[in-house]
């Protein structure tokens, strides 16, 4: 056997750019915007939205103190460094006499 029966032509295997018809991409956009679907922006950030609070406090409490915070701020629907921003509130109000 020669190293020719194994050889092969990589310049062959690259795959040719397809080119998509501008009409093909119209007619679809014009198809759903008489069904109500929006354009979605192909630069637009995907993710999570930054949260403004980026101050850590990195505190070990009790075990019983962690689940109350817990389901505090469950039961109120917010996170819980917003618990924790009352409490300092309140703790200030307190002392500031």
């Amino acid at each position: 056997m020669s190293d020719s029966d194994f050889s092969i032509d990589l310049k062959k295997l690259r795959t040719n750019s397809k080119e998509i018809s501008s009409n093909v991409l119209s007619a679809s956009d014009k198809v759903a915007e008489a069904h109500g679907f929006i354009d979605r922006e192909p630069n637009k950030k995907r993710g999570r939205q930054p949260s403004p609070r980026i101050g850590q406090i990195h505190a070990r409490v009790l075990p019983h103190i962690s689940e109350e915070i817990a389901n505090e701020s469950k039961r109120r629907g917010v996170q819980q460094g917003v618990i924790i921003e009352d409490a300092w509130k309140l703790y200030q109000e307190k002392n500031s006499t």
